[in-house]
Order: structure tokens, then sequence, then C-alpha cells
């Protein structure tokens, strides 16, 4: 792959896009700040050392270094997911009677609703994505699970399975999450069996995916919907800017303002240690490294997007031209590496 516009616009030479990752994987592997989720037992048993990082541009080039084989649970990156299949199965505007779109300074785990509303304050932390998840079409458990399934390969272009060990250990402690569905249940939030809400909240927790599954589906975003590995929608594109804003505003937690400020894409982290970061209409980006910080964000992988978005001007705020200063800098800087 030779020529650079063809790049998803991306205007970098191949060679020094792949440098430039093993460079932050380099600088970045010997960082071990952070401590693996512990509140859930099988993620506390993860190696911390595990460091991938992997870019997928829209006309469907891979970069990738580190441990991008290396399968985890997804975790609460699933919850942009659900809620793009919540939108397909009912629309925008029933969705918003039940999940707000307003980001929070709570942690994602907070046992909250809006005082006015009622609802959870947004898709991505716990109690809207429950609620999210509870939208989801069926005629049973198996069915919902199975259209979930199917949506997350949709995305990723191959079969994915649910982790038992995962699921069970997250059905087993997941005391603070069965509050939060009580608690909807009681405003009317949700109106399906809650057990059975909360299973499939769980399962699709603990789906299996690696770093580049993560970079695919965040292509899939930028590329308005269309997986740019198997060219197939995975997603209705009038959807595609509801997900983005969302994750924009809300997707790094109490944490999103700064990462708004700073790195400019709409992401979405998951206690896993995955970080998924979106470029519109350029690439996806898929970072996973499970030291987390007090906010449950992957440390090494806020890093790695801090560095991506700055060096490559990235920001979506960013108001240098095409092929001026920032992607100058990288290439003067990516030939030392």
């Amino acid at each position: 792959m030779t020529n650079q516009a063809n790049q998803g616009d991306l205007e970098i030479d191949p060679s020094l896009l792949k440098a430039f990752l093993n460079e932050l994987h380099s600088q970045y592997k010997p960082l071990r700040e952070g401590a693996v989720a512990n509140y859930i037992p099988e993620l506390a048993k993860v190696n911390p050392d595990l460091f991938s990082i992997c870019i997928v541009t829209v006309d469907g080039q891979v970069y990738k270094v580190g441990d991008y084989e290396q399968l985890f649970t997804i975790q609460s990156i699933s919850k942009v997911f659900a809620y793009g299949l919540a939108l397909e199965d009912h629309g925008l505007d029933y969705v918003l009677t039940r999940v707000g779109v307003e980001p929070t300074g709570d942690a994602f785990n907070a046992i909250i609703l809006d005082e006015q509303s009622k609802r959870p304050y947004n898709p991505m932390v716990n109690a809207g994505a429950i609620a999210t998840t509870s939208l989801i079409k069926g005629s049973g458990p198996t069915e919902r699970l199975n259209r979930m399934l199917d949506m997350f390969r949709g995305y990723i272009g191959r079969d994915v399975f649910v982790d038992i060990l995962a699921f069970t250990s997250e059905r087993s402690t997941g005391h603070r999450n069965r509050a939060m569905a009580h608690l909807m249940l009681n405003f009317g939030m949700i109106d399906r069996n809650i057990e059975e809400a909360l299973d499939l909240y769980f399962q699709q927790c603990a789906v299996m995916v690696n770093c580049q599954d993560l970079a695919v589906m965040a292509a899939t975003l930028a590329n308005k919907g269309v997986n740019p590995i198997t060219n197939k929608q995975a997603v209705d594109k009038r959807y595609i800017k509801d997900i983005l804003s969302v994750m924009y505003t809300c997707g790094m937690y109490n944490f999103a303002g700064e990462w708004a400020y700073k790195i400019g894409l709409p992401a979405k982290s998951g206690i896993c240690g995955g970080i998924i970061a979106v470029v519109p209409h350029k690439m996806g980006i898929g970072v996973f490294s499970p030291l987390l910080d007090v906010r449950g964000n992957s440390v090494r992988g806020v890093k790695v997007c801090e560095e991506l978005s700055q060096r490559l001007g990235l920001h979506l705020f960013e108001c240098q031209g095409k092929g001026e200063n920032k992607q100058s800098d990288y290439k003067e800087n990516a030939e030392n590496y």
C-alpha cells in the first residue's frame, strides 16, 4: 500500500504510521501505573503486562502492534453497540424516553437517576446500559442473546462468543447492577423481567474480543456503519451521529470532559482495559492494557490516544488544514523511530 491518497485521507506514509505505533508501544510498555479491575473475580486474573495498539482505516488497512490477538471480555465498550441496536429496534425518540444523553460527573456504577425524568443519565454508564439492553427485541432470552451476538458479528466480521466464566462471575457479584435495575423498575424505565435483562447485560459484557476487533468496530463507526473489512452494513447509518455524540460526551465516564479537551474524539473505555476511539471518515483506534486508573480507564490506553491525537492532529476541533504542521512534525519525528 503506497498510495497515500487512499488512506482514508490519513495522508501519512504507512511505514511511518507502523513505526509510530511501535514507538508508542515501546514507550508505554514499561509504564506500570494503575491496577487491574478486581471487583469482578475473573477480571482480577488478567496479566497486567498485556498491551496492544491497533488502527484500522476506513478503506480496511490494518496497523497493529503488541498482544493484538489476545482475547479479553469487551465489558463496557459493549454499551456503544447495544445502544445502536436499541436505536434500530425502537428509534431515537422512544429510546430517549428510557435513557438520557447527559454526561455525569458520577462514577460509572453510581446508583443514581436523573431527579426530574427518573431516567438513567446516559447509555454509557451502567444504569443506562442496563436500560438500553432491556430494550433489545426478541421472543425470549435466547433470541435476544442471538441478536446481540449477530450484531457484534456485523461490527467485527467474525463469530463471537460469551465467556461463561466471566459471565457467571459478573452475575454472581453484580449486586450494584441489580440495585440499579430495581430502582429503574420502580420508575418504569425497565418493564421486562429484571433477571433476564441483567443476564443479557452481563452476557454482552462478557463477549470475547481482541484489540484488532476493537479497532475494526471503531472503524465501522467511522465508516458510516459499514465494516471496512467485510464491506457490510453493521448498523443503520442514520444512527451513527447519535452513537458518536453520546460517546463523545459520555464515553469516558467522569473523565469525559478532560478527554474531549485533550484528545477530542468519540471514545469508549471498559474495565477490561480496552479503549476505542473513532476518527470520523478516517479510522478507528483500539488500545488494550488492563492496568486502570481510579476512574476505570486504561492508563496506557489514555496515554496512547493522547499521543495519537496530538501527534497526528486528530482532535475534532483541530484548526490546522490538511497536511499542515501536525502531519509534517509527525513525519519529521517518525523518521527517527
